[in-house]
């Protein structure tokens, strides 16, 4: 079942949030039409190469039109209109930025994963629960609403504006008339009635400019309290979440409505600054005894101004944190002399700024970290600001070429003494850069969350490890000595980011019966882990007990073997993996003989083996358990290929297969037929291929279980036949035998 199908037959709650994410940047009626396509092509890699990302884009545009082709026939008119106007969207927006394309679709593809490894869970984590919080959702609209009236009031108030200079050019003219005529004709009851006229409107002057800057003075203080308040919490919360996607979690949505927010503040803002200006040129052409002009411009200005500054400022933000392309789902980890990528934008979205805003990169300024290692940034780490790279116009800026290369130390000072000393330094890359608009200068400065150097890729497990408990326990953006202490973390968030490893990294996450192995295997008990807090060095320093490798070493080791070897039948949800030797037993004692599982070693990294239950002849149940096949055999041979071709050979019997059914009972192959490499009987034909001259040869894994009490090894733990005893079965077996066992 193809992942579309299986997010389609999800409860309405998953379905809503599935909806959330997809827009005209990818359009759900593409994801619906081209499917199974979309999702056998790599758009994670395609996220990092250009050349790529170019041809996928021209493929998918090809797709789009046999789309077309085929609805035209069946004059399906609304569909027609559709699919041309996606055409058209797609092609224009991604033209010039094919790699966009690539994140967008790889992005959605993750998060519908990420979705349908939640609905399988029995209760929402706590994690994605805070993060869908209601009340931030009312928040939400709430600012929305709030910055929508705030632009409609500074509009209202150009009016008045508009208004006062209308008064007040009358007031000017009349005025003026009667200074021109001659003093004799000052004297006159029309004069002296028009000079009541003039006083009068001067009071109405001296109203209305009262009450404009009352207007002004209301529009900043609604502009002050909305960003005290509302949107700082919303650009927090946005920050948080983007920490906890940066570990698996939940795509970080939001950052648009975010920039529309900003952008109409900073647009209500400079409004009312030109408000204040006009008030200043009127306040030269005229003032009297009692002016608030002269009172009270000058303050109105300061907070305005002021404003402008915390706006901005607010509004410089990573929106991609750093990432090395070779890497795109372990971010903040970065390795000497390999480039990596990082994308800023500015909220603030205004024509001017345009090409106008260059931002330097720079790392660890002004920062004293825990370590001795200092490191400079090579490449090109000054670009400018721009709206033509984003697919959504945003004003935004991507570092792409830039590298960290350490300095050399000075003489004896290392600075890194110990195995998990450079993967719990932490350094920070700093950008700047200067807006100069409408006669204001400001510098403006935003970091990068912390990232971990490395120098060897052997150094990246340990490296993730120390990004996921650093964002997982903490909400500062720029704690480098966070692990000179670090906290503990609760046992039920953790459980709920290592399945998130899982959802995001190989595309199923964990379900209850998974993580409850996975605390045990922390906790060495069985336990309520709702409240359990967990310590940093439990996770990954110490040592799992009588094992020679820590928790975290043995969980990345399993992941890279789902990743690079048993990808397709994790997806499809075949492999049990976490069961303890115990919990395995007691699923299989009553089942039919012959019905195994498949689990991850506990005792060998990168590990998996099967187990199955037997019957003998007295009743008695027994269960057998293959060494553990790692990445090195896996290699050689798929591991379907395994399950569907392994013998055992039982003392002086004919070498068969005992695996039937697939706990709790179904057949092997319907299981796992579509993943075998080809049928066994295709195999075995020596006039299939091969070398002329020789016949074809294959991998078949046996093991051999004896009977003999005095056997030294015990039959639970098989080990597959060497070549050498295959031999030996060879010498004493007939060919028709052999013929028949393959």
């Amino acid at each position: 079942m193809s992942q579309w199908s299986q997010v389609q037959q999800l409860e309405i709650k998953f379905l809503e949030q599935v909806d959330q994410f997809y827009d005209d940047n990818f359009p759900m009626e593409i994801r619906h039409l081209l499917a199974q396509w979309i999702e056998s092509q790599d758009w994670e890699a395609a996220s990092n190469n250009e050349a790529m990302a170019t041809i996928l884009l021209q493929n998918l545009l090809i797709q789009v039109d046999e789309q077309l082709d085929r609805v035209s026939q069946e004059k399906n008119l609304l569909l027609i209109h559709n699919l041309k106007r996606i055409r058209k969207l797609l092609q224009g927006k991604y033209h010039g930025n094919p790699m966009h394309i690539a994140v967008i679709i790889s992005n959605c593809l993750r998060e519908e994963r990420r979705i349908l490894a939640a609905a399988s869970m029995p209760v929402q984590g706590p994690l994605e629960k805070s993060l869908q919080n209601s009340v931030v959702s009312e928040r939400q609209r709430n600012v929305e609403h709030k910055v929508s009236a705030i632009k409609n009031s500074a509009q209202m108030t150009d009016q008045d504006v508009k208004y006062l200079e209308d008064v007040q050019e009358e007031f000017d003219f009349r005025y003026k008339t009667i200074q021109s005529l001659e003093q004799s004709d000052k004297n006159s009851v029309l004069i002296k009635q028009e000079m009541l006229a003039l006083q009068a409107m001067l009071n109405t002057l001296d109203y209305k400019r009262k009450e404009v800057l009352s207007k002004i003075g209301r529009v900043i203080h609604e502009i002050d309290v909305l960003m005290s308040n509302m949107l700082t919490e919303e650009l927090l919360d946005w920050k948080r979440r983007q920490q906890i996607a940066c570990i698996g979690g939940p795509l970080h949505g939001g950052l648009d409505q975010l920039q529309n927010c900003f952008t109409l503040l900073a647009e209500s803002l400079f409004q009312v600054r030109r408000q204040l200006e006009k008030l200043d040129e009127l306040l030269t052409r005229l003032t009297y005894d009692g002016d608030p002009i002269p009172v009270q411009r000058p303050q109105l200005l300061e907070k305005v101004n002021f404003l402008l500054y915390n706006l901005f400022r607010n509004s410089f933000v990573v929106e991609r944190q750093p990432c090395m392309p070779t890497h795109p789902q372990r971010p903040m980890v970065l390795k000497t002399l390999i480039q990596f990528t990082v994308k800023l934008r500015l909220l603030i979205k205004l024509p001017e700024l345009n090409y106008q805003i260059r931002v330097k990169a720079t790392i660890d300024k002004n920062v004293s970290t825990v370590s001795n290692r200092r490191f400079v940034l090579c490449g090109t780490h000054v670009k400018a600001m721009n709206m033509d790279e984003s697919a959504n116009g945003s004003l935004s800026v991507e570092f792409r070429h830039l590298q960290p290369k350490e300095m050399k130390s000075s003489a004896g000072s290392k600075g890194n003494e110990g195995p998990h000393m450079v993967t719990e330094e932490l350094h920070s890359i700093s950008f700047e850069t200067q807006v100069c608009l409408y006669g204001l200068t400001i510098n403006l400065e935003t970091s990068s969350l912390p990232v971990v150097m490395i120098s060897n890729v052997s150094q990246l497990p340990n490296a993730w490890a120390s990004i996921i408990w650093y964002n997982l326990s903490t909400n500062d953006p720029q704690n480098l000595s966070f692990f000179n202490n670090p906290p503990a973390a609760t046992l039920s968030q953790l459980l709920e980011v290592l399945s998130w490893q899982f959802s995001s990294y190989v595309g199923r996450g964990l379900n209850s019966e998974q993580l409850n192995m996975l605390a045990e295997k922390l906790m060495g008990q069985q336990v309520s882990y709702n409240d359990y807090q967990l310590s940093w060095a439990k996770f990954c320093k110490e040592h799992l007990p009588g094992k020679s490798f820590t928790f975290w070493v043995w969980l990345e080791a399993i992941l890279d073997l789902i990743k690079k070897h048993i990808l397709p039948l994790w997806i499809d949800g075949y492999v049990m993996g976490f069961v303890s030797k115990e919990k395995e037993r007691i699923l299989l004692k009553d089942k039919t003989p012959g019905t195994f599982l498949l689990r991850f070693s506990e005792s060998n990294l990168g590990g998996i083996t099967f187990t199955w239950v037997d019957q003998l002849e007295n009743g008695e149940v027994t269960f057998h358990s293959v060494e553990p096949y790692n990445k090195g055999r896996l290699a050689a041979l798929p591991f379907a290929d395994i399950l569907r071709d392994y013998k055992v050979i039982m003392a002086d019997n004919v070498p068969e297969n005992p695996l039937k059914y697939l706990y709790p009972d179904i057949p092997k192959d319907k299981a796992f037929g579509k993943h075998y490499s080809c049928q066994p009987n295709e195999v075995s034909k020596p006039s299939d291929g091969g070398v002329k001259g020789y016949v074809p040869s294959v991998f078949i894994p046996v093991s051999k279980i004896l009977n003999d009490s005095t056997d030294p090894h015990s039959p639970s733990d098989l080990l597959p036949m060497s070549p050498s005893v295959y031999a030996v079965l060879r010498e004493h077996l007939s060919p028709t035998v052999i013929e028949t066992a393959v």
